[in-house]
């Protein structure tokens, strides 16, 4: 099958800018015969400092304009945007999204919030682990997670015990930390013993409600099973502000067989690790 990764410049926001991007970075996905596309986290708005109620309803609104036209598509796209409020919920997720047949197919809200820009202030957070979503018309498992849960290998042990043979990681993560970004997107995918499908966003710009100035290169990246990088098929800049998406091939058979080698999760003792933990 194959898989993409978009990397686009976000302009704090901007919704319909950014919503044109995301989508002209689809359609080209799917011309090249991806069944699957990531986008970077947050990407209908980026970090706005003090979101405001028409924010998050323009928020809303790409979130439902990009599951139609991956309808139309016949394509599976995840990213991530804000997640609802209300109730007991004051602040808002910051929600990854399985879109596909011009619905959500799944959610996931991030677990572990980026204290340094200050993410805990603006965002309530996750509780629940990845969900696994079968591929529409496969049996190809995948699940969301988002940015700083990379560094967290609980959450991505989670969606491989549940069964998710492609990891789909959604971010802003900056320059200055590539090389972290780099080793845990391999380390991860020989944990899965599955791929990674990684995408990143591009450009510069002031994060949070401490306006911390970050530079992004995308530097996404898909993976496989034995930790080695899948080499791109398709790579094209589309679009303003130099936005770039690749294309790669995968065998989800690569991860089956590998599994049936090395049973790692047959092998699992997880009945030991809650007693660990602060030990």
């Amino acid at each position: 099958m194959r898989v993409a990764t978009l990397e686009i410049d976000i302009l704090t926001g901007a919704v319909d800018a950014n919503l044109a991007a995301v989508m002209a970075g689809v359609r080209a996905a799917a011309e090249a015969g991806a069944q699957l596309v990531a986008v970077p986290e947050m990407w209908p708005t980026s970090f706005v400092p003090g979101a405001s109620a028409q924010d998050l309803r323009e928020s809303v609104a790409a979130v439902e304009s990009l599951a139609q036209l991956a309808g139309e598509l016949g394509i599976v796209v995840v990213g991530s945007a804000f997640g609802p409020v209300g109730g007991e919920a004051p602040l808002p997720s910051n929600r990854a999204h399985v879109l596909g047949e011009g619905r959500v197919l799944a959610f996931h809200d991030k677990v572990h919030l980026f204290s340094p820009t200050a993410e805990h202030l603006a965002f309530r957070a996750g509780d629940d682990p990845p969900p696994v979503v079968e591929l529409p018309g496969s049996d190809v498992r995948l699940a969301p997670i988002i940015c700083y849960d990379l560094r967290f290998p609980e959450v991505a042990r989670a969606a491989f015990r549940r069964g998710a043979e492609i990891l789909v990681v959604v971010a802003q993560w900056p320059e200055s930390r590539a090389p972290h970004w780099r080793a845990l997107l391999r380390g991860r995918a020989a944990e899965l013993e599955g791929f990674v499908v990684a995408s990143n966003r591009i450009g510069t710009a002031e994060i949070g409600r401490r306006r911390m100035k970050l530079n992004f290169v995308g530097d996404a990246a898909v993976v496989g099973p034995g930790g080695e990088d899948v080499p791109r098929t398709l790579a094209s800049t589309i679009g303003r502000g130099g936005s770039r998406l690749s294309v790669h091939e995968i065998d989800v058979e690569e991860a089956r067989a590998l599994r049936r080698a090395v049973p790692v999760l047959r092998d699992d003792r997880p009945e030991l690790f809650p007693g660990w933990i602060g030990s």
